[in-house]
């Protein structure tokens, strides 16, 4: 008896799927070292507050700069990769992304950080729809979670890398401001490397100029399922948004801890649990999986909540972690569905529409906080943020919904 294709893959792609899998892992390591680009810079926003006298309300225009680049660069270049090739997009978001650390490297003011992370903004939107939809093209068809958990959360665990490996640099190495923007560089040339000699998983098409025109798509099969996805991502990468850029202050100011190293642990304590706890959903339809992974979140948001009112960093730490996980269970089970039986050709503009609901949910409350930070204190905006997440819950757990042709419980 033939094996069962997993849902979302369709018999036609099976053949190319089995001749691209050699592109998976170095799809994987290149999305993963994107990342960790981007994540290496939390950590320093610390040295830059006390160095170069950078504000809070500052850092987080840089967290919305970063943002809106990449959402700009979504918008235009979002469909391109099916026209030109995953690796070709690939590559040119790898580039930029070295061009980003180059300008870090000496970073004096509020404008060189600007211009550092805007172009770290612009090689993460690239990869966001072209590299994601390179790992989903090349993924093994066994385990069926694999293509959306690797596509979904290897975003987490490369900011958790950077940010662990930047705090831990910055602790013990020297070179404290240069030596992680060093490696990084290192790692992404390393990355172009092996993505330039694997095989490539998408045919040029004609339409490359018009696929430049920005548009937003999504399957008809999918769409019912959008509203509450976008509750997800919004909901999630806003906290993800805050933690970059008010929670160096917060481990500082309420914490009590200068600790680079720490710094960058509780950033990954965020964001590893989410790509460890991920393939949970795998046990879930994608409706369970989002009622049960928003419903932890919005129990982490409380728990990060009473840490800072009880100035606890253990308890932080842990509701960290429990946040974290949740919103890797939620995001991956909002990706599967939205997923599920997209062809080669959908994938890319699912992944355009997944990015850019989660950045506009990583910039708009990112600059509203970084506006109102001169008037209310750290600990009130958490409060802010653990409402945004209650209200996001409460409509994932009413309207959570399947894939039509799911015909599991949800």
């Amino acid at each position: 008896m033939a094996a069962e294709l997993p849902a979302g893959i369709k018999t036609e792609e099976f053949r190319e799927r089995t001749v691209s899998r050699s592109a998976f892992v170095p799809a994987v390591i290149a999305l993963i070292a994107v990342f960790a680009a981007v994540g290496s810079t939390i950590p320093l926003f610390n040295i830059y507050r006390a160095e170069n006298g950078i504000t809070n309300a500052e850092i987080s225009v840089t967290v919305v700069a970063y943002s809106a680049a990449t959402l700009v660069t979504l918008l235009v270049f979002g469909r391109v990769s099916h026209h030109v090739g995953r690796r070709p997009v690939a590559i040119v978001s790898l580039l930029l992304l070295v061009a980003g650390s180059l300008v870090l490297l000496d970073v004096h003011d509020l404008a060189i950080l600007i211009i550092g992370r805007v172009l770290m903004g612009l090689g993460a939107g690239v990869a966001s729809s072209g590299l994601t939809a390179y790992i989903v093209d090349s993924a093994p068809a066994q385990p069926a979670w694999l293509a959306s958990v690797a596509s979904s959360q290897t975003v987490m665990l490369g900011l958790a890398i950077g940010a662990v490996a930047s705090g831990a640099l910055i602790q013990y190495a020297p070179w404290p401001r240069d030596l992680i923007f060093l490696i990084v560089i290192g790692v992404l040339l390393g990355s172009t490397v092996l993505i330039t000699t694997s095989p490539e998983t998408a045919s040029r098409t004609p339409g490359g100029w018009r696929s430049l025109r920005p548009r937003v798509f999504v399957p008809t099969q999918a769409r019912h399922l959008v509203p509450v996805a976008a509750a997800v991502f919004l909901a999630t990468w806003a906290v993800g948004a805050f933690y970059q850029a008010f929670v160096p202050a917060l481990v500082e100011g309420q914490l009590r801890t200068t600790s680079s190293l720490i710094l960058g642990l509780v950033f990954a304590a965020y964001m590893a649990p989410s790509a460890l706890g991920s393939p949970l959903n795998g046990r879930f339809t994608p409706a369970t999986g989002q009622r049960l992974g928003m419903t932890g979140f919005v129990i982490g948001m409380i728990g990060l909540v009473t840490a800072i009112t009880v100035g606890s960093l253990t308890l932080f730490v842990i509701a960290t972690v429990l946040t974290g996980t949740s919103q890797g269970i939620a995001i991956s089970a909002a990706t599967r569905g939205l997923l599920h039986g997209s062809s080669l050709v959908e994938r890319a503009p699912i992944f355009s529409v997944v990015y850019l609901i989660s950045y506009s949910g990583a910039t708009i409350p990112a600059l509203i906080a970084g506006r109102l930070s001169g008037t209310f204190s750290l600990p009130q905006l958490v409060l802010g943020y653990g409402g945004l997440a209650l209200a996001a819950t409460l409509l994932t757990v009413i309207a959570a919904r399947n894939p039509r042709d799911d015909h599991e419980g949800g």
